[in-house]
């Protein structure tokens, strides 16, 4: 029965994350497009309306499920005591300052202003999510320390 119950908790853990990760990475993709038209034109309007949905509709309930469920799991397995889980949860964090990150630049579109972030250093930030998840995936696997 706790079998069950731990394998469905980390079930929907995955699911969260999947769908957490599909918007850090389609985000600021969205926000490269977004310099390329004028503030306050049709185009302008409707990234600022697809961004907002993106990180109120899907984003912020997996961020928030992702953790909560991470939580359980972690109380579930004994798994705060381990060092591995110390370093994942620093690097979960930095993919939630991310995510803090990305909020803001969409507010600022919003506000019909041009965030001072450049197109190049978002194609950068743009492969930060996918980085920091490849070393949270293998830390939460091997276990390593």
């Amino acid at each position: 029965m706790l079998s069950d119950y731990y394998l469905t908790l980390k079930s929907l853990h995955f699911l969260a994350i999947i769908a957490w990760m599909a918007g850090l990475l389609y985000l600021p993709r969205l926000f490269i497009y977004h310099l390329e038209f004028d503030v306050g034109s049709k185009a302008y309007l409707t990234f600022c309306r697809m961004e907002r949905r993106l990180l109120k509709i899907i984003m912020l309930p997996s961020l928030l499920l992702t953790f909560f469920l991470g939580i359980l799991l972690a109380f579930s397995t004994n798994a705060w005591a381990a060092p591995w889980f110390h370093m994942k949860l620093l690097l979960v964090l930095c993919l939630a300052g991310l995510h803090g990150y990305f909020s803001r630049i969409a507010k600022t579109f919003a506000k019909g202003e041009i965030p001072p972030v450049s197109r190049k250093t978002l194609l950068f930030i743009n492969e930060l999510p996918f980085l920091l998840a490849i070393f949270i995936v293998f830390l939460a696997v091997l276990k390593p320390f």
